[in-house]
């Protein structure tokens, strides 16, 4: 009982990469994480599916390019647009006398990721991924009622499940979040039901606002957000913030809310821990996002999919 699956795990582990799955500031609920495993005495690094439009030379150095859609971000990078999560964060870690990279992946099909992938395995030794989705729309394999904001998660799952790297994990947090993007809850408990029968599930554990990890996290983003134009800053993390404050109900501290109404709880900053093989197996499109090249091959492969899938679950309620 006083040991996860999820943590025994990641006592074998010594190189971690912590990639955000669904891109944007998904990175960002990696954090707690990284900060544990550093105090761990752990090597952990930091990549992302990037939203940004990623600067190439002159304004960056030519080196920091790895692949032809992998740019090391660091603290040095020059070019910062409007919206640029990943450098606003090597520049929070700057501020802290920390020097931490940021690797962005372009937001590409499979092929390119995994190629991506690879690079970062021979570069950094590493020995486990654990990809970071802010939200849990990860977890839906395709016919329920609505996926969500589907594409870059399933475009991550299913190329770390193609790698040849010793651990392979996925972490959720924010329940209750992902309503805003209309996914069903009831039918993302089912799927960690099915993973459950599956050996696919690692457990769950909570942050709360005591731990120096989420101390560190929550500054971050108060930090980073403050500098940000409030209409890119992060819906999933304000709204963990929120929860890690206890705050409940329709509480709002983003403007890009505003005209919704949200259900911020409890359960927002719990993390929902899997083996990345199990959820790829339950994708049930997976075999044809395999061979995606960009990522308007994604979106087709998606739209396909939806457009003749038979059975679409209808939307079912949490009853109780």
């Amino acid at each position: 009982m006083l040991q996860l699956p999820f943590f025994e795990q990641l006592n074998q582990a010594q190189n971690i990469l912590l990639a955000g799955a669904g891109g944007g500031f998904d990175i960002f609920c990696g954090l707690p994480l990284y900060f544990a495993l550093k105090a761990a005495d752990k090597n952990v690094h930091l990549a992302n599916l990037s939203f940004s439009l990623l600067p190439h030379p002159p304004r960056v150095a030519p080196t920091d390019w790895l692949t032809p859609n992998l740019l090391k971000v660091h603290k040095n990078t020059r070019f910062l647009p409007i919206y640029f999560p990943e450098l606003y964060l090597t520049r929070w870690f700057a501020e802290q006398d920390m020097d931490v990279p940021v690797y962005c992946f372009e937001n590409t099909g499979v092929r390119p990721l995994i190629e991506n992938y690879e690079r970062l395995i021979n570069e950094l030794n590493l020995d486990t991924i654990i990809l970071i989705d802010g939200g849990t729309d990860s977890l839906m394999r395709g016919d329920e009622v609505d996926l969500g904001t589907p594409l870059e998660d399933i475009s991550s799952i299913t190329a770390v499940n193609s790698l040849t790297v010793a651990r392979k994990m996925l972490v959720c947090l924010g329940f209750g979040i992902d309503a805003f993007h209309g996914i069903c809850h009831a039918q993302f408990l089912e799927a960690v039901a099915a993973l459950i029968r599956t050996q696919g599930y690692l457990g769950m554990f909570s942050l709360t606002q005591e731990m120096p990890e989420v101390q560190l996290y929550q500054q971050a983003c108060h930090s980073i957000f403050a500098k940000m134009s409030s209409h890119y800053t992060s819906i999933v993390s304000t709204s963990i913030v929120s929860a890690l404050e206890g705050r409940y109900g329709n509480h709002h501290i983003t403007e890009r809310t505003a005209n919704s109404r949200l259900w911020i709880n409890p359960l927002m900053s719990v993390y929902w821990c899997f083996q990345v093989e199990q959820v790829a197996q339950r994708i049930l499109y997976l075999e044809v996002m395999q061979p995606t090249e960009t990522h308007q091959d994604v979106i087709a492969v998606v739209r396909q999919f939806r457009a003749t899938c038979p059975n679409i679950k209808k939307w079912e309620s949490i009853p109780v």
